[in-house]
């Protein structure tokens, strides 16, 4: 039997059922509430034959594991996005666009990181197996949707990806607070990679060295960084400014 995975909140339930309706097994949905965007999924899923099963708050609770819900959760066969990194780099056609996450373990920061990169374009996420938050409940949810759509590649070596990477001419440009160069002054219209330090860490010593280049966010106020999430999203919409251009 293929694996399963719990979707909870309206986006990430929505979103699957887009993209891939047939893969929901099943529809969970809080008994009590009966408001428009309640009726209004229940009418999706149901237009694409899926059941819909109305429940207690305890049992949505129980289902998602502790994760705002919302009144509705979805169980559902694990979508298979990309598992190799080469598969995705085979498919992209023109520049190449790709995110690093280099510790980042908050899921609220990972999903929101995936939202980002679904809306500016990313072709995948890679982040260290051993240090990174997986695709969680959490995730889904903060990424309305993105997590369905995004792949999200978690290695076991991520300084050896990065020269991966670099042998297929990915250029790899790191944000550091201490960097000269400001991400303004930086080509970002070739296939290259932001990659994105831990909050407070920032990115480990190997993965510094092996970056091509290293870029900073301007700051004109008091505060010294920036959350991890926004400040891909800054990085991110650099590149989407200049290759629009």
């Amino acid at each position: 039997m293929a694996a399963t995975q719990t979707l909870a909140g309206f986006h990430a339930v929505i979103a699957r059922l887009r993209q891939a309706p047939d893969s929901i097994r099943e529809i969970y949905v809080e008994a009590q509430r009966r408001d428009k965007r309640m009726q209004a999924l229940i009418e999706q899923a149901t237009a694409a034959g899926r059941s819909v099963h109305p429940v207690g708050a305890d049992r949505l609770d129980g289902l998602a594991g502790g994760s705002r819900h919302q009144g509705v959760v979805a169980v559902a066969d694990a979508r298979r996005l990309a598992d190799d990194l080469d598969e995705v780099l085979d498919g992209i056609q023109g520049p190449a666009l790709l995110l690093v996450l280099d510790g980042v373990t908050d899921p609220h920061n990972l999903g929101a990181c995936l939202r980002t990169a679904d809306a500016a374009g990313v072709h995948a996420v890679i982040a260290p197996r051993d240090r990174s938050a997986g695709l969680n409940t959490t995730v889904q949810r903060v990424a309305c949707g993105a997590a369905e759509s995004v792949p999200y590649l978690m290695v076991t070596n991520l300084a050896r990806t990065m020269r991966e990477l670099k042998d297929r001419d990915i250029w790899l440009i790191g944000t550091d607070d201490r960097a000269t160069e400001s991400i303004h002054q930086t080509d970002t219209r070739r296939s290259m990679a932001w990659v994105m330090g831990a909050e407070g860490e920032g990115m480990r010593r190997l993965t510094r060295e092996t970056c091509d280049e290293l870029v900073h966010i301007p700051m004109l106020g008091s505060v010294e960084s920036l959350n991890v999430s926004v400040a891909t999203a800054v990085c991110l919409f650099e590149t989407v400014r200049q290759r629009q251009s």
